[in-house]
């Protein structure tokens, strides 16, 4: 694409948020910041294409605890608080406490929201994908996955073993090494994680006043259109996107359609 940043030599940096050494992906570029947030089992790579289309964007993609090359919790600490401090320890030590714009899918939608009603004076704008206020999922089916698979086909077929349909979604994040393929999460804090998702967070929602792009996909199984409008319509300076023909990861599906409003977003605030 003309004028895109070359996302294939983003550079991968380090740093300490507490007791952890957690990661990030610097895909370059200059402007304002865009931070990226991925979902449960996905890291910063799963928006490597959505990177290379803000050149005038400075975007960096945290891989968040437990997942990636990030640390795993020894405690299995997946509270909200310390998902949202590293994020804040990420700006404040990294990025010289520049305000952000924060894009967060799922796991990384919340995390952007609550950040934001948090730390308003750090945040100039949110995009939030496919995923609501009033939370009630279940990650225990991350328990039942195997620790390495003799081959990719296995690794995937483990998934179908658990009643999952999005196979692409959820083996985004694998790799191999000497002992098989394997996922870059750490599988048995999925469950405890997505329980401290699980809730009604309004008071989260209502309570910062950055413009936030909030985008649905209309099959999605994380989110309803209802909830979706609601979100909408109580809280100010809020824009939705529904993607009719699109689920969860809309960013992945529908990529120039995701692009898209992204980019006009983002416009409209220049």
């Amino acid at each position: 694409m003309s004028g895109s940043k070359d996302t294939q030599f983003a550079t991968r940096k380090y740093f300490n948020s507490g007791n952890l050494k957690l990661s990030y992906l610097d895909f370059g570029g200059e402007g304002d910041i865009l931070l990226l947030l991925h979902g449960h089992m996905n890291d910063a790579r799963t928006f490597v294409e959505a990177a290379a289309r803000f050149p005038d964007r400075h975007v960096i993609g945290l891989d968040q605890r437990g997942h990636g090359w990030s640390e795993h919790p020894p405690d299995r600490d997946y509270s909200r608080d310390s998902y949202v401090e590293d994020i804040l320890n990420l700006i404040r030590g990294e990025l010289d406490g520049q305000p952000v714009t924060l894009l967060g899918h799922s796991l990384g939608g919340v995390n952007a929201y609550q950040f934001a009603s948090r730390y308003p004076s750090l945040v100039k704008a949110v995009i939030v994908e496919d995923i609501g206020v009033e939370i009630n999922a279940d990650l225990s089916f991350a328990d039942q996955l195997p620790n390495r698979s003799a081959s990719l086909h296995d690794l995937r077929e483990s998934l179908k073993r658990a009643g999952l349909k999005a196979i692409d979604y959820f083996s985004e994040s694998v790799f191999e090494d000497d002992k098989g393929w394997g996922f870059r999460t750490d599988l048995k804090g999925m469950r405890i994680s997505q329980q401290h998702i699980n809730g009604v967070w309004w008071d989260d929602w209502l309570s910062s006043a950055c413009p936030i792009l909030l985008i649905h996909g209309r099959k999605s199984f994380a989110l309803d259109l209802q909830q979706a409008e609601l979100m909408i319509t109580r809280r100010p300076r809020t824009t939705l996107a529904v993607f009719d023909e699109c689920g969860h990861d809309i960013h992945s599906t529908d990529p120039n359609g995701f692009y898209r409003v992204v980019r006009k977003f983002l416009d409209d605030r220049k």
